[in-house]
């Protein structure tokens, strides 16, 4: 038996509207949860149409599908959920002469997507979640619904069939978890770093410190949970309930400062050439069904949100600096940089919150704009909520060619640190050496 998605009812109203847009085909992405038992699909967003298709008179083909566009758009969109929200499978509205080859279309696109999505995590998925992503296949002119899965992790996997079913305030009382992390992250420069690659660092160093939260404690409303009890545990649940209504949990993270008893740790000496430093304190969210939600899923779902979000507002950060800046600075000295903001916009009839950055110079209208291109969705000003205080980047960098009286003293200081370090081994081996001398000197007199 294949997978079921139960699907908000105005996503069907938004399929409907696409497909009676009088177009071959519309591409697409779903959006929503995944449970071990079922999916939730809560929202479907078209890709947004690219300026120079408008411009050519090819006859359509679904061969000729933008691949490379639908996956940036993908990226794009993922940054914009928070935690538990995810890019479900993609959708395809098609005219009947181009349906038979939907499916194959539908495929390659899924496997591309999970590609694209997959190579900028910084959290692996765990042994036992779903790895099933849906094909959506709608005709344009019957309005025929097919809907079947794939499996991302067997790129030989075959299509299964699936289950497709609305279901009104599908969302409307679902769960929310929110915390704030500090955030004072120190990540070296190494001086063998080509060019200064100040992305790959901050990305190694944010993997590191990724480590550290998957290994933190999660209090929930001040409480440890066993990870098997439901979330809901002694909580009256709402039914019937068709207007929006959070029921929101209190999270607090402790980060372990120190390894265990069992654990060792050693002293690394590294020759570096400045350090980042990323300080501030985050806010991270996180949404879960209401259909008995075990503590597991939940605290994942907002581990994953905590780890998203400095990652996103990073690589947000560097394409904003390219942009301005150019591909070729290598070197830098010492620059300070503001990460950008995360504001929050409610999605229509859901209790469900979508998610954004914003720089601090950068105005409403923009961030709207965003909203209509990437998500399809008109967002009134007195709707966008910023949740945070300002988080910052320290960058400081030395110069690519040190005085040589610098270098010296850096080579002295570092053969001197590891000299104190093996200390022991050095006295030994000195004795060995004058031990053989005197040996060598008696014999010979």
């Amino acid at each position: 038996m294949g997978r079921t998605y139960l699907v908000e009812e105005g996503v069907g109203q938004y399929l409907s509207e696409l497909s009676a847009a009088g177009t071959p085909f519309v591409t697409g992405l779903l959006i929503g949860q995944s449970s071990p038992q079922r999916d939730y699909v809560i929202r479907a967003v078209r890709t947004p149409p690219r300026e120079q298709h408008k411009e050519q008179n090819i006859p359509p083909r679904l061969a000729s599908l933008d691949e490379e566009w639908i996956t940036t758009h993908a990226s794009q969109v993922s940054r914009m959920l928070p935690g538990g929200l995810l890019v479900l499978g993609v959708f395809l509205i098609v005219s009947p002469e181009l349906s038979k080859d939907g499916q194959n279309a539908l495929r390659k696109l899924i496997f591309s997507v999970e590609k694209s999505l997959t190579k900028r995590r910084l959290w692996k998925p765990a042994e036992e979640e779903v790895s099933d992503r849906a094909a959506l296949q709608i005709c344009s002119a019957t309005k025929k619904v097919v809907c079947r899965t794939y499996d991302v992790q067997d790129p030989k996997s075959s299509a299964k069939p699936a289950d497709w079913k609305y279901q009104s305030a599908l969302s409307a009382s679902w769960l929310a978890l929110g915390c704030t992390v500090n955030v004072n992250i120190h990540i070296p420069l190494l001086a063998t770093s080509p060019n200064h690659d100040l992305e790959k660092n901050t990305k190694n160093g944010l993997n590191r410190w990724s480590k550290q939260i998957e290994d933190s404690v999660f209090l929930i409303n001040g409480q440890v949970k066993d990870d098997d009890t439901e979330l809901l545990e002694g909580q009256k649940k709402s039914r019937g309930n068709t207007q929006p209504n959070t029921q929101f949990s209190d999270v607090k993270v402790l980060t372990q400062l120190c390894q265990g008893a069992g654990g060792r740790s050693t002293a690394t000496v590294q020759v570096c050439s400045g350090s980042i430093n990323l300080r501030g304190a985050v806010k991270c969210r996180a949404y879960i069904h209401n259909n008995r939600p075990r503590v597991k899923e939940a605290i994942q779902a907002l581990k994953r949100d905590i780890i998203n979000t400095l990652s996103d507002r990073c690589e947000i950060l560097f394409e904003d600096l390219i942009l301005n800046e150019g591909p070729q600075k290598k070197s830098l000295g010492r620059e300070y940089h503001v990460l950008p903001q995360r504001l929050f916009v409610p999605v229509p009839g859901s209790s469900v919150m979508l998610s954004d950055y914003k720089f601090t110079d950068e105005a409403a209208g923009e961030v709207q704009e965003r909203f209509v291109e990437l998500l399809d969705q008109a967002v009134p000003a007195e709707d966008i909520h910023t949740a945070e205080g300002i988080s910052t980047v320290d960058i400081c960098a030395v110069p690519d060619k040190l005085e040589d009286t610098q270098q010296t003293q850096l080579t002295k200081a570092t053969l001197l640190l590891k000299l104190q370090q093996n200390m022991g081994v050095v006295v030994a081996a000195a004795v060995a050496i004058l031990a053989s001398i005197f040996s060598f000197n008696y014999f010979s007199d």
